[in-house]
C-alpha cells in the first residue's frame, strides 16, 4: 500500500512538473495566449499538493525546473524555481496544514486559516521581485540603471529602434522620461502581478480539487476570512519604510504595495459578508457587481477610489466591523 501511495506521489508530481514547465515555457512562443498560460504556471503545482500531497507539490516543483533548465537554461531555471515553483509549493503545503481542535475530537480539525494564506501570498509577491532585484545590482542606483537599460533595449526590439542614441516612440516627444517612470513603477507592479497571480492560482487550484473529490480540507467561508491585529501595523510600516532611501526603500515599496492587496482582498470579502443581510439574492448579486464595477472604473480613472476596499480591509483588521453587522442583521447564509 505505501509502495503504490508513493508511486501515485511520484507520478503526479512528475506529470504537474511537466504541465507547470509547458505552461511557463509557452510564452517564448510569442503568442497573445502564451501570457494568460504562462501566469498559470504554478497552477499544476498548487493542484498536486492539496490534491495529493506536499510532496506531490515538491516533486513537481523540482521537476517543472529541471525541465525549464533543460529547455531554457540553467539560470530560466533558477527564476522559475524561486519565482513559480518554490511559492506554489510552499501555499500548497500551507493549505494542508491541520492541528487538533482542543476538546474537539480525533475527527475535529483546525486548518490554516485563508487569511493568513492572502498574506503569504503578499509575502511571497514582495519576496519573488525582491529576489530578482538583487539580480541587477546591490544598490538603488545599480538597480534603476539596470532597469532603464533593460527597459530601452525592450523599446528598441518592440518598436524596431536603432541601436545607437535615444529612443524614439511614436507619439512621444520625451521617451527617456516614460522608460525613468517605468523603471520607478516596474517593481512595485511587477510585486502586485506577482501577489494577484498566487492568490488566483491558489484559489482555482482548490476549486479543481474540491470538484475532484480530493480536497482534505473543507472549503473555507472567504467572506469570513481575518489577518490577525498586528498584520493592521504592517501596511502603515511599510509605507513610511518607503522614505528611506536606497534598497531598503525599494523593499518597503513591495511590500506596502502586495500588503495594499492582501486588504484589498479583505474588503472585498467584508463587502461579501456584510451583504448577506440582503434577502433577495438578485439584488445583492446586482449590488455586488456594481461596487466592482464602480471600484474598478473609478479606480482606473481618478485612482484614490481604488484605496476605499484596502481601507475598509484594514479598519475590519482594527474595529471588526463585519461581526457588528452579523450581530445586528439576519442569520448569514454559508457560502456567500
Amino acid at each position: 500500500m505505501i509502495q503504490i501511495v508513493l508511486l501515485q506521489t511520484v507520478l503526479v508530481g512528475l506529470g504537474a512538473g511537466a504541465a507547470a514547465a509547458l505552461l511557463f515555457a509557452s510564452v517564448t512562443s510569442g503568442v497573445l495566449l502564451s501570457i494568460f498560460l504562462f501566469y498559470l504556471a504554478s497552477l499544476p503545482i498548487m493542484i498536486a499538493a492539496q490534491g495529493w500531497s506536499h510532496w506531490a507539490g515538491l516533486v513537481a516543483a523540482l521537476t517543472a525546473a529541471a525541465c525549464v533548465g533543460t529547455a531554457l537554461g540553467f539560470s530560466l531555471s533558477l527564476v522559475f524555481l524561486t519565482g513559480v515553483a518554490a511559492p506554489a509549493w510552499w501555499l500548497g503545503y500551507l493549505c494542508l496544514l491541520g492541528r487538533p481542535v482542543p476538546n474537539g475530537g480525533g475527527d475535529h480539525l483546525e486548518w490554516y486559516p485563508p487569511g493568513r494564506l492572502v498574506l503569504w501570498t503578499a509575502i511571497l509577491g514582495a519576496l519573488i521581485v525582491t529576489v530578482a532585484l538583487a539580480s541587477f545590482g546591490g544598490d538603488e542606483q545599480t538597480i534603476r540603471a539596470s532597469l532603464r537599460t533593460a527597459l530601452d533595449r525592450t523599446f528598441r526590439l518592440q518598436f524596431g529602434l536603432g541601436a545607437e542614441g535615444p529612443p524614439r516612440l511614436p507619439g512621444l516627444e520625451d521617451p527617456e522620461r516614460l522608460i525613468e517612470l517605468f523603471a520607478i513603477a516596474l517593481p512595485p507592479i511587477t510585486a502586485v502581478i506577482a501577489t494577484i497571480t498566487l492568490a488566483f492560482n491558489l484559489w482555482l487550484a482548490g476549486h479543481i480539487v474540491k470538484l475532484s473529490g480530493r480536497l482534505k480540507r473543507p472549503w473555507p467561508d472567504l467572506s469570513t476570512m481575518s489577518f490577525p491585529p498586528v498584520v493592521a501595523a504592517l501596511l502603515p510600516i511599510a509605507g513610511a519604510g518607503a522614505l528611506i532611501p536606497d534598497v531598503a526603500g525599494m523593499i518597503s515599496i513591495l511590500f506596502a504595495a502586495t500588503l495594499t492587496i492582501a486588504f484589498t482582498i479583505l474588503g472585498f470579502a467584508v463587502l461579501h459578508a456584510v451583504t448577506r443581510g440582503i434577502a433577495d439574492t438578485t439584488t445583492r448579486v446586482v449590488l455586488l457587481i456594481a461596487a466592482y464595477a464602480l471600484i474598478v472604473i473609478f479606480g482606473a480613472v481618478y485612482g484614490w477610489p481604488a484605496l476605499i476596499v484596502p481601507l475598509v480591509g484594514l479598519f475590519e483588521t482594527l474595529f471588526h466591523w463585519r461581526d457588528r453587522v452579523a450581530r445586528r442583521g439576519p442569520p448569514a447564509v454559508p457560502g456567500g
